[in-house]
């Protein structure tokens, strides 16, 4: 990637603050208050989990737990829930490891199953808006805020949890952690050990809101109307 004017863009930036540029020997400050790494500090895996439950109720988002071996079943019955048609779901790595890769052939006998292909491009995209559901995994979840982050790539377009009307993610309880603070640390820590990079991360909160008019919450406006999230065991 080539980054475009970065020298005059710093030397005026510097010189609005009144130094010299500073290009060397940047080290990050040691604050004495760090409040962001207190919030559930010392809560448990279960602690978090019902953090996240109750938070649920906010965002109006569906919680679900069900163990590995039962998730099949589980989806099924929020599919149900949803009268959905059709699906579009992620080709992830762990699709196999939690059998959903058997689970879409199976549902392919009663719903529309598209699993995301990237050899045809757009066309995912065109998918996604005309289906009623799309399935991801989370790869991290945020229990404070009821906020999943998803990591897109060619085989797994933000289109899933976006076009479809409603959204369902995948939660292995692992991916679980406290706030924003522990995700941004991940993602930053990722990119410092040469991870190669999403091609954007996702952080979705629930169903598509808005409060803008009059701090009144409107459910359902630009994405997904309804939203589960299902913890796995």
């Amino acid at each position: 990637m080539t980054i475009q004017n970065r020298d005059s863009f710093l030397s005026n930036l510097a010189a609005n603050l009144g130094r010299p540029q500073k290009r060397e020997g940047v080290t990050r400050p040691e604050y004495s208050v760090q409040p962001q790494h207190e919030v559930f500090k010392d809560y448990s895996a279960e602690q978090l989990i019902e953090v996240l439950r109750e938070h649920c109720k906010v965002i109006h988002t569906d919680f679900v737990r069900t163990e590995k071996s039962d998730l099949q079943e589980t989806l099924k019955k929020v599919l149900d829930g949803y009268d959905a048609v059709s699906i579009i779901a992620s080709n992830d790595k762990r699709n196999q490891e939690y059998g959903l890769d058997k689970a879409y052939k199976e549902f392919a006998k009663e719903f529309d199953v598209h699993v995301w292909d990237a050899s045809l491009d757009k066309e995912n995209q065109v998918i996604a808006e005309r289906t009623d559901v799309g399935i991801s995994f989370s790869d991290i979840t945020l229990a404070e805020s009821g906020t999943v982050a998803l990591m897109t790539n060619k085989d797994n377009g933000r289109s899933i949890s976006l076009m479809p009307k409603c959204y369902i993610a995948i939660i292995p309880k692992e991916t679980i952690v406290p706030r924003m603070t522990q995700a941004a640390a991940r993602i930053h820590q990722d990119n410092e050990n040469g991870t190669i990079p999403p091609s954007s991360v996702c952080f979705v909160t629930g169903p598509s809101n808005s409060a803008d008019i009059e701090m009144n919450l409107i459910v359902g406006v630009h994405g997904p109307v309804k939203v589960t999230y299902i913890v796995v065991d």
